[in-house]
C-alpha cells in the first residue's frame, strides 16, 4: 500500500546526520527567538530605546515570522526544500551580522524583522524535510521528538547563551553568534540534504510543476502580517485606537480577497482540501492555544527572574536549565505516548500537566522567596511543554501528502505565531497593569501580583486546548492511523475523500491507493 503522505522521498543513506542538521536548524530558530530576552535591558540602555519601543525588538521578529510562514511553507514545496533551507540560513547570517553592527533602534528592529523572515522560511522547510524523509508513524515520530527536543533546548539554551554572551561580550554578541551557527548549518546542508529534483522528476514533481500563486501569496502574507501586528500591539496601542482598527480592517479585507483568489485558482497557495484533514485542523487549533498559553512562559519567567528577583543575564540563563531538561524529557515521553495511547492522550497529558505547572507557579511566586520555591512549577510546566510541542507538530504532518508537507507546516505555524503574539502581548499587559509610578519594593510586589495573574490567565487559555483536543480528536481516530501509528489510513478515515481524488493526483503525482482499491472493490 502506498502511503501518500510519505511517498515523495526515499530515506537518505545518512538519515542520522541529516536529522541532526534539521534539529540543529530548529535549535537556531528557537534560540534566536529567546536569546534577546535576557539582553533587552542592555539593548535598551545602549541604543536609547524608549520603554514603548523596546518591545519591538521581540515583536518585529514575531510579526515577520508569523506573517511570512504560509509563504515560506509553500515556497519549500514548490521551489525546493533544500533551496529554501539554504536561502533562509543565508538571510539569518547576513541579518545577524547587521544586527550586531546596529547603532540605533530603527536598524535593529529592521534586523529582527529580517531574522523573522529567515525563520519563516527555515521552519516549514525543516519540518517539510522531516516529513518527506521519514515515513509517517513511529519513524517520523522519533525524528520529530529529536527535532522538538532541540527546539526546547534552543529556547532555554538561548536564554543561557544570551546571558553568558551579554555578560562577557555585550549585547552585540547575541547577534554575531548566529553568523557562526547559520554558517555551520549552511556548510553541512549541501552534503547532507538531498538535492532538489528538477521539475518533472520524482513523485512530488507535480507539486513543483504548479504555478506559484503570487496573488494569493501577497494577499495572505500581508493579511496575516497585519493581524499578527494587531494581536501583538493591541494591548499597548489600545484595541479601539485608529492604528489597530485600521490594521484589523485591512488585514481582514486582504484575507477575504485571499479566500476569493484561492477559490478560483487552479493552483491555490493553501488547497481547501487540506481542511478536510482532522489531524491538521486539530494541530492548527492546538498550536494557537499553545502559543497563547504555554508559549508565554519564557517571557513571564524572564521578567520574574530579572525584574523581581534581580538576577543578572548569566544567572537568568542558568535558571532555565531545569526547564530545559524537563522539556527534553517531555519530548521523549510524547513519542512513546503517541505510539502507545494515541495523539489525543499525548496532547491531553501535556496540556493538563502544563496547566498544573502554571497554576503552581502562580501560587508560589513571591518577591522575596528564593528561586527554589518556584522550581517545582517551572519543572512541571517544562515537562508539559515538551509533550505538547512534539505532539502538535506530529499531528500537523499526519495524513498530509508529501508535496504539501511544507504548506501544512506553514498553516500550523501561522496559528502558533498568531497565538504567541496575542498571548504574550496580553500577558505583558496584565503583568504591568498596576505598576505605573511604582519603584523599589512596591514595584516588585505589584509586578509579582501581575505575573501571578498572567500565569492564571495562561493556565485558563491552556485548558481550552484540552477541550479542543477532545472535540477534534475524538475516539473515532485510532492511534494507528491519524494518531501516529503505522501511518496507514482506511478509506473512511482518509482526509482526501473520493470527491477529492483528482486533486490528490495533482498534489502527489500519484493516484490515491485507497481510491483505486475502492474502485476495484466497487467493480467486483
Amino acid at each position: 500500500m502506498t502511503d501518500t503522505s510519505t511517498s515523495a522521498s526515499r530515506r537518505p543513506r545518512r538519515a542520522g546526520p541529516t536529522l541532526a542538521l534539521l534539529a540543529f536548524a530548529q535549535f537556531i530558530i528557537a534560540a534566536d527567538y529567546n536569546i534577546v530576552y535576557v539582553a533587552l535591558p542592555e539593548i535598551g540602555r545602549e541604543l536609547d530605546f524608549s520603554g514603548q519601543t523596546l518591545q519591538w525588538v521581540v515583536s518585529a521578529y514575531a510579526v515577520a515570522f508569523g506573517g511570512f510562514m504560509l509563504l515560506g511553507g509553500r515556497a519549500a514545496d514548490l521551489l525546493g526544500r533544500r533551496r529554501v533551507f539554504v536561502l533562509a540560513l543565508v538571510l539569518y547570517a547576513v541579518s545577524s551580522l547587521a544586527g550586531g553592527l546596529a547603532e540605533s533602534p530603527g536598524p535593529l528592529i529592521g534586523v529582527r524583522a529580517a531574522q523573522g523572515l529567515g525563520a519563516a522560511l527555515l521552519f516549514p522547510a525543516t519540518l517539510s524535510l522531516i516529513g518527506t524523509t521519514f515515513a509517517e508513524g513511529p519513524e517520523r515520530n522519533r525524528a520529530l521528538a529529536v527535532w522538538a527536543a532541540m527546539g526546547g533546548g534552543g529556547l532555554a539554551g538561548g536564554a543561557l547563551l544570551g546571558g553568558v554572551l551579554t555578560d562577557l561580550f555585550g549585547w552585540e554578541s547575541v547577534f554575531h553568534v548566529f553568523v557562526l551557527l547559520a554558517g555551520a548549518a549552511l556548510l553541512a546542508a549541501f552534503p547532507l540534504l538531498p538535492a532538489d529534483r528538477p521539475s518533472g522528476a520524482g513523485p512530488d514533481a507535480a507539486a513543483r510543476e504548479r504555478r506559484f500563486d503570487l496573488p494569493g501569496a501577497l494577499t495572505a502574507t500581508a493579511g496575516i502580517t497585519l493581524l499578527v501586528l494587531v494581536l501583538a500591539q493591541g494591548p499597548e496601542w489600545g484595541w479601539t485606537s485608529s492604528p489597530v482598527l485600521a490594521a484589523l480592517g485591512l488585514g481582514l479585507a486582504l484575507l477575504v480577497v485571499f479566500a476569493v483568489i484561492e477559490s478560483r485558482s487552479r493552483d491555490p497557495l493553501m488547497p481547501p482540501r487540506m481542511f478536510a484533514n482532522p489531524s491538521l485542523v486539530a494541530a492548527m487549533a492546538i498550536t494557537a492555544v499553545f502559543g497563547a498559553g504555554l508559549g508565554a512562559q519564557y517571557y513571564l519567567l524572564t521578567v520574574y527572574l530579572q525584574d523581581v528577583l534581580g538576577y543578572d543575564p548569566l544567572r537568568t540563563g542558568l535558571a532555565y536549565l531545569p526547564l530545559t531538561l524537563l522539556n527534553i524529557v517531555g519530548t521523549k515521553v510524547a513519542e512513546r505516548l503517541i505510539t502507545r495511547a494515541g495523539m489525543r492522550a499525548a496532547l491531553s497529558t501535556g496540556l493538563v500537566t502544563g496547566t498544573a505547572g502554571m497554576v503552581l507557579l502562580a501560587l508560589t511566586l513571591s518577591p522575596h522567596a528564593p528561586f527554589a520555591a518556584v522550581l517545582p512549577g517551572v519543572m512541571v510546566t517544562g515537562f508539559g511543554m515538551g509533550v505538547v510541542w512534539t505532539s502538535m507538530w506530529i499531528a500537523a504532518g499526519n495524513g498530509v501528502a508529501a508535496g504539501e508537507q511544507g504548506v501544512a507546516s506553514g498553516m500550523a505555524s501561522v496559528t502558533h505565531q498568531s497565538g504567541l503574539a496575542a498571548g504574550t502581548a496580553l500577558m505583558v499587559f496584565v503583568a504591568n497593569a498596576g505598576t505605573g509610578g511604582l519603584d523599589g519594593d512596591a514595584l516588585r510586589r505589584e509586578l509579582t501580583r501581575g505575573l501571578s495573574a498572567s500565569y492564571y490567565l495562561a493556565a485558563g487559555v491552556t485548558v481550552l486546548g484540552v477541550l479542543v483536543t477532545g472535540a477534534a480528536l475524538g475516539r473515532r481516530h485510532s492511534p494507528r492511523t491519524l494518531l501516529g501509528g503505522r501511518g496507514e489510513q482506511t478509506p473512511r478515515q482518509c482526509p482526501l475523500r473520493r470527491g477529492h481524488h483528482r486533486e490528490q493526483v495533482r498534489a502527489t503525482g500519484q493516484p490515491d491507493q485507497h481510491h483505486d482499491d475502492g474502485q476495484r472493490h466497487h467493480q467486483r
